[in-house]
């Protein structure tokens, strides 16, 4: 009541302090995410491998085969101490988070007519322009293009259809979690432009390092 004008930014606040605690999951899951691309070719590779074998003849699907192909991936992961779903564990993390929010803003009274900004006045309700569930829906897909994407082709799949899904959805949200999935994104375009940043100038992120005593050609 006292530090900011209304619950709206108390949403924002609320959420940025949700996402510095979160800080060690997002930095655990980037580092994880950039050892499973490194690994996108070998795993590729394998694929490729036992694509001929997973048909016989006849086209009937050869179990044995998959499991074998699948062993051997596995064996990549334990080898290189890899964990595919080691960068979906923020998200499951904030899905607690995210359903909180959604019965916090459907039955707390003191939110019901409580305004944001501008043409936000009742963050109970949804948006009546649809501005907010847009720009989530557009941070979504700008988060999404700067994350690496996962190897396997059905996750990319899946993950691409998120935002879509998503911004579907919370068209009819409450104007209140809108916000704070909005101020969440932001949050995470903003993580991964740092994470992006460290990955430039390091050896290992795909820009050779300057030769020393070396001259530009």
């Amino acid at each position: 009541a006292h530090l900011v004008p209304n619950y709206g930014w108390s949403i924002v606040i609320l959420t940025t302090f949700l996402k510095i605690a979160l800080l060690p999951l997002s930095i655990s899951a980037f580092k994880s995410m950039r050892k499973m691309q490194k690994l996108n070719p070998r795993m590729q590779a394998i694929r490729e491998k036992w694509r001929g074998k997973l048909r016989d003849k006849q086209g009937r699907f050869n179990p044995e085969a998959q499991r074998q192909m699948n062993e051997e991936i596995m064996g990549l992961y334990r080898q290189e101490g890899a964990n595919p779903a080691g960068g979906c564990l923020p998200i499951l993390v904030q899905l607690p988070i995210f359903f909180a929010f959604y019965t916090l803003l459907s039955t707390t009274v003191e939110l019901w007519n409580a305004p944001w900004i501008g043409w936000i006045k009742d963050l109970s309700e949804h948006d009546p322009y649809f501005v907010l569930p847009i720009l989530m829906g557009v941070s979504q897909v700008v988060q999404q293009r700067m994350t690496p994407p996962p190897p396997d082709p059905v996750q990319r799949k899946i993950i691409q259809a998120m935002p879509v899904v998503f911004t579907f959805f919370s068209l009819w949200f409450a104007s209140g979690l809108v916000l704070y999935w909005l101020t969440n994104n932001l949050w995470s375009i903003a993580q991964q432009m740092l994470y992006n940043s460290f990955k430039d100038h390091h050896p290992e992120g795909g820009v050779p390092a300057p030769a020393k005593g070396g001259r530009k050609a």
